[in-house]
């Protein structure tokens, strides 16, 4: 699933490609919105708060969030007028047609159309978002301490606690900290300065760069040991977890 930073630069495309620009048409294709039409409206901008996304449009009936959401595999592209799609039609969920340019959501996990003022509503329980203007560290540890004897490796994936990580952060995270994913948080020595580090990593995007420590490996790309793939999480919600026993031994 796309984390924090990815959907941060999704956003961003978004704003610079549709925001400003008048909608010569819309499709939403998916069944409780397929008749909406947003036609006329303008699009005022596209942000992110976490792993959501919010497209606000100004229409004469109203005042509109589209909200999306990527889960495992969607993906949002601006195309030119006419421009051939990168994926086929049948995969499509939204379609904004501006003026000048096509914004078309493939395989998105979440479309929704709300009302603008609903929006604190559905991020309410959202923790602080790590890449956020509004980003506050006390109330991510106060949230993350609420619960000391859950993993930490599921404490920081816990979107109430921390906004925008994700499998690939938190173990990345835990890995340059020197943390067990299985450490309790009540057992965590400086989770100020873990949770410092996450927003680090997410700041410097950290997984387009292609060099992971243990996500994703087989041997650790410190000291050579073989990685475990630990799955973690309530049953039925496990994720896969990457440790180094040697680097990250168990307190």
């Amino acid at each position: 699933m796309p984390e924090g930073d990815a959907v941060l630069r999704t956003a961003r495309l978004l704003d610079r490609g549709i925001s400003g620009r008048t909608l010569v048409r819309t499709d939403f294709r998916v069944p409780q919105h397929a008749t909406a039409d947003l036609s006329g409206g303008d699009v005022v901008a596209t942000v992110a708060r976490g792993k959501h996304l919010l497209t606000r449009i100004d229409h004469e009936s109203g005042r509109w969030t589209l909200h999306t959401h990527l889960k495992m595999d969607g993906v949002w592209r601006v195309l030119r007028p006419g421009q051939r799609w990168p994926k086929p039609g049948h995969l499509a969920r939204v379609v904004l047609d501006a003026e000048g340019a096509t914004a078309v959501g493939f395989q998105l996990g979440v479309v929704e159309l709300l009302p603008r003022e609903r929006e604190a509503e559905l991020l309410a329980h959202l923790g602080p978002d790590l890449l956020g203007a509004d980003w506050d560290l006390d109330e991510a540890l106060r949230r993350l301490r609420a619960q000391p004897d859950r993993p930490v490796f599921e404490a920081l994936r816990d979107q109430r606690n921390l906004a925008g990580i994700g499998t690939i952060y938190a173990a990345e995270t835990q890995f340059l900290s020197g943390v067990h994913p299985l450490t309790p948080v009540g057992e965590v020595a400086d989770p100020r300065r873990l949770v410092a580090r996450a927003r680090e990593l997410l700041r410097a995007e950290w997984s387009t760069k292609g060099r992971m420590w243990v996500y994703g490996r087989r041997d650790c790309r410190r000291c050579g040991g073989t990685v475990e793939r630990l799955m973690v999480g309530p049953p039925g919600q496990e994720r896969p977890a990457y440790v180094c026993p040697a680097c990250q031994p168990l307190p």
